[in-house]
């Protein structure tokens, strides 16, 4: 090279790959990363948390990536994980496939081997067409190959994920790509500010009317809320609605707190009735999937129904029932439509109708009332879930994070929900494993305490994180209900063998020793009294903390309230 060429490129202010990506992060406002280090991705993260982008190191790619999509429903923004190639990545997907399924808008990034090199199958490290592969699992798949378009890259990615049904992107980063070089102005020009990435979606003036019109037919009408309903932040407005309207609202899990669970038009308590019963019912931001039985079967009765959805998607109607009036956009601007459609003089709801609701709930109740105010050593579900129930009505602020079969399923019946985006749980495939990772990121994303409630088996797909919230010194309280096995510890092996039966684990198992062991807090609670004082305790202090809650190896049922999926139970059936 001759000395001016030198001269010149010494003058020359470069830039290169790694501070692209991290300043095109920035540019749009995601300042958080959850990932795993690793080749090809490690100086990466020290520089992202070197320009002042929030690193969270975790134990395993798929907790990571829980994080993420997560904090993707928690801020409307997506979350972002980020992976080393192959494993890593594979690893990560599971978490993607999650959130384009939950529509929780999320970015993964994952390192990747050279194209050149993948194409001809020659045997580079870690070497997976990652980007074939992620395709069909989430909402869309970018690769880039030159530094000049990872501006691009990242701003298609950000739209991808929020606009619409939010969703999981995937990000292909070939590892030549981070030290790609290019001159520094170039590449500051090259960076891309989404503007307007979820554009709002107003619903036809002609749809509006026709819900309208269906819901003022009805004698018996029903407004059901999904965690689209909770993610679109339109809370005044869709509190609004359903106040003006008179109408009782049954939250799904998610959605429980948009309005408080003890609001006189709640119709948790009395599912069975209004599902059974009303004549009209109106889906906002829910869909009619395995959860609601695909709004057909038994659990609907024999009353004709008529459904108005209100979604962003338009191949969301008609998926299981006919939709007679399908209202199209986003919930806040549906929910404002309809609003100012009705006008001022909507009729009430029938008071028949919200009478019939109303005394059911209020049977149901106090029917339940005396099972959760036990205080049976070893606890049952009831009497353990009774005390937490007391603790989030004085504690609404906190964030409850829930897993397990019955530890999920009794909890969403039993804790009442005070305020929006409060609950956080498996959501629609009804997975486990997201408990540590929901949990890390509810407390970085919002900084409010948050009270993780954990079945044993559940907890054990990612329980390594406990080390991963002590290291962050992050405010978790994790209650794990033991039973000492999945759905029960009782279960025997058939054939008098010494191996236990494949549902039972290590009787009497502490795990709280293991938060100890990472300088947290462990507590062995046997009572509900025990765990009411170990909670609040936790609460209070805001120190990572495990409490091991005995339960009787005898409580709990198949799967909780869906073992007649299990392929067994249909075959007893019949």
């Amino acid at each position: 090279m001759s000395a001016v060429v030198q001269s010149i490129a010494a003058e020359q202010e470069l830039t290169d790959g790694f501070n692209l990506i991290i300043d095109a992060l920035k540019l749009n406002g995601l300042n958080t990363i959850y990932g795993v280090p690793g080749i090809p991705i490690t100086d990466f993260g020290r520089m992202a948390q070197a320009a002042g982008i929030r690193v969270l190191s975790f134990r395993h790619e798929q907790n990571a990536g829980y994080a993420a999509s997560i904090a993707g429903f928690l801020t409307k923004k997506p979350g972002v994980c980020l992976t080393v190639s192959a494993p890593g990545f594979l690893n990560g997907l599971t978490a993607l496939a999650h959130a384009t399924t939950n529509c929780f808008p999320m970015i993964l990034i994952s390192g990747s081997s050279e194209r050149e090199i993948v194409d001809l199958q020659q045997g580079d490290y870690e070497e997976m067409d990652q980007l074939a592969i992620a395709k069909p699992l989430c909402k869309a798949a970018f690769r880039v190959l030159h530094a000049a378009d990872i501006g691009i890259g990242v701003a298609r990615a950000i739209r991808a994920a929020v606009s619409g049904r939010p969703g999981g992107v995937y990000l292909d980063l070939p590892a030549k790509l981070f030290g790609q070089v290019m001159d520094a102005e170039a590449g500051k020009n090259s960076l891309v500010k989404v503007i307007d990435a979820a554009p709002a979606q107003i619903p036809a003036p002609d749809a509006v009317k026709r819900a309208l019109d269906v819901l003022k037919s009805a004698k018996r009408p029903l407004i059901i809320l999904g965690k689209g309903a909770a993610y679109a932040q339109a809370d005044d407005e869709i509190r609004a609605l359903i106040e003006k309207s008179g109408i009782p609202f049954l939250p799904m899990s998610m959605a429980k707190g948009l309005l408080p669970d003890t609001h006189p038009q709640c119709a948790g308590a009395a599912r069975s009735t209004v599902l059974k019963d009303a004549d009209v019912v109106m889906l906002i931001g829910a869909r009619l999937n395995w959860l609601l039985s695909h709004g057909k079967g038994k659990s609907w009765g024999d009353t004709p129904k008529k459904f108005i959805q209100i979604d962003i998607e338009p191949k969301e109607m008609d998926s299981n029932v006919e939709i007679v009036a399908p209202v199209v956009g986003d919930i806040g601007s549906c929910v404002s439509a309809l609003l100012a459609g009705m006008g001022g003089n909507w009729p009430a709801a029938s008071a028949d109708w919200t009478g019939v609701v109303s005394k059911k709930r209020e049977e149901n109740i106090a029917k339940m009332a005396p099972r959760l105010m036990n205080n049976n050593s070893p606890m049952d579900y009831h009497g353990a879930l009774g005390v937490l129930r007391t603790i989030v009505k004085e504690r609404p602020d906190a964030i409850l994070v829930n897993e397990g079969a019955n530890t999920l399923d009794l909890a969403r019946g039993i804790i009442d929900m005070y305020q929006p985006r409060k609950r956080i749980d498996v959501g629609t495939w009804g997975i486990m494993g997201i408990g540590m990772g929901y949990s890390i990121a509810a407390a970085i994303e919002t900084g409010k305490p948050v009270l993780a409630i954990e079945g044993d088996s559940a907890f054990g797909f990612s329980g390594m994180e406990v080390e991963t919230i002590c290291r962050y010194n992050l405010p978790v309280c994790i209650v794990i209900f033991n039973n000492d096995g999945i759905y029960r510890g009782t279960d025997v092996n058939p054939t008098g063998g010494s191996d236990v039966a494949p549902t039972v684990f290590v009787k009497g198992a502490r795990y709280d020793k293991m938060m100890e062991a990472f300088g947290g807090v462990g507590i062995n609670a046997t009572s509900p009294d025990e765990l009411k004082r170990a909670v609040n305790a936790a609460l209070d202090s805001g120190k990572p903390t495990l409490i091991n809650a005995v339960i009787d190896p005898a409580a709990g049922s198949e799967s909780g309230r869906i073992g007649n999926l299990n392929p067994q139970s249909l075959l007893k059936k019949k």
